[in-house]
Formats: C-alpha cells, structure tokens, sequence
C-alpha cells in the first residue's frame, strides 16, 4: 500500500548455485525492493515518512493521525499507525546514529557543543529527546523514551559520546535547565560548561515583569 494506491509487484528471489560460493543456497532479494517498502510490512516508506511527518513535525495524535490517511484512501488501522511510527523512530535512529557520517561531518570542527530537548506531542505519551551539536546544526540522536529522569538520559549521552568517538571532545552543552538535564550532565561531562539556552533564560528572567504587570 502506498500513498498513491494499491500496488502488486511480483518479486523474483535468486539463489546461487555454485557450492563455492558464500552465497551459496543464500536466497538474494531485489535491491529494488528495499526502496518501496520494509522487509515484511505491506505499507511503503511514503506512508511511514508521511506518519513520522505528521506525529514530529505538526504534533499530531495517532487518532489524527489515522483519520489524515483515511482522507486520503489509505486503508490502515490506527494499531497499524502506531506500529508504524515506531519503525519511523528506528529508522530515523539508524540514520542519525550512523558513526561513519557523523566523524566525517563534523570531522573540520574539532569540538561539539551539545543541545538537547524533549518533544512530548500528548500528555502520557513518549517523549522524543533530540540532541543536536549547535555549531553544525546536525541532529545527533532522536530517540523516544517513556522516562525523563536522569538514567536514560544518560544513557543517551553515552550513545551519542560512542558515536562521536575520542576525536570530538564536548565543551558545553545547552538546556533548558531541567533537574534530569543537570543531573545527567554533571555524570556524563564533569567540568564541562552546561548553560541555559536563550530562549529559556530570557523567558525566566521576564517572568517577574509578567505577574507584576
């Protein structure tokens, strides 16, 4: 099922034949495939990217979610929705924790000064934690997470300091200044500058003029 309808593909698995080989009797699928659709699900890579779309980036419910593929002839279930979202999340995963492309992007820097935030799109849900390197705007690792306290945040700095490697040192890191957040830095970066970001520092600081007026 794709975005622009039901489609058949008749799919013609090889196998090699010669006992010398390392793919011998190892069934090999068409590259092709892996283009349309992932291994097992009948729904295409178009839908699963519209569902990630619409869940990250206009805070969509799964119910909202659901109803938006309907309008648009898509025959899925709102568990099929919910599924797919979570393949969207791997993938999205896979790709930002590929440790080849990140050592080659920010290879030139030198340096990686961390930011990190939670996006909850409804209340009792998951929260996507993002952490994004300020100095190249490259998103690091977006992973979703029932809890916010401090050990699985750790957890994620760690995954993101293995990704970067020893060759890129984190010398500051920016928040929002949550209690987890601080905990969770002064375990993984001791000594390493952690600020408020700007938007959170300025909104503190008019907090005062906002209930006197």
């Amino acid at each position: 099922m794709l975005l622009s309808g039901n489609v058949q593909f008749t799919l013609k698995i090889r196998q090699c034949r010669t006992p010398t080989c390392a793919l011998f009797k190892k069934a090999v699928r068409p590259e092709a495939e892996g283009a349309l659709a992932l291994p097992h699900p009948e729904y295409g890579l178009d839908v699963v990217a519209l569902i990630g779309m619409l869940r990250f980036a206009q805070h969509r419910s799964v119910p909202e979610i659901h109803l938006e593929l309907r309008s648009r002839e898509v025959e899925i279930s709102e568990r099929t929705v919910s599924h797919l979202l979570y393949r969207y999340e791997e993938l999205l995963a896979l790709r930002l924790m590929d440790a080849t492309r990140l050592r080659t992007a920010l290879r030139g820097q030198g340096q990686v000064i961390l930011t990190i935030d939670g996006l909850q799109p409804d209340v009792g849900h998951e929260v996507l934690w993002v952490i994004r390197d300020v100095l190249s705007g490259e998103i690091l690792l977006a992973r979703a997470l029932l809890g916010s306290g401090a050990p699985e945040l750790v957890g994620l700095f760690r995954d993101v300091m293995e990704a970067l490697g020893e060759g890129l040192p984190v010398t500051g890191v920016i928040s929002d200044g949550q209690h987890s957040i601080r905990h969770a830095v002064s375990q993984v970066f001791p000594g390493v500058p952690h600020q408020l970001c700007q938007f959170h520092y300025l909104r503190e600081a008019a907090r005062p003029i906002f209930e006197a007026d």
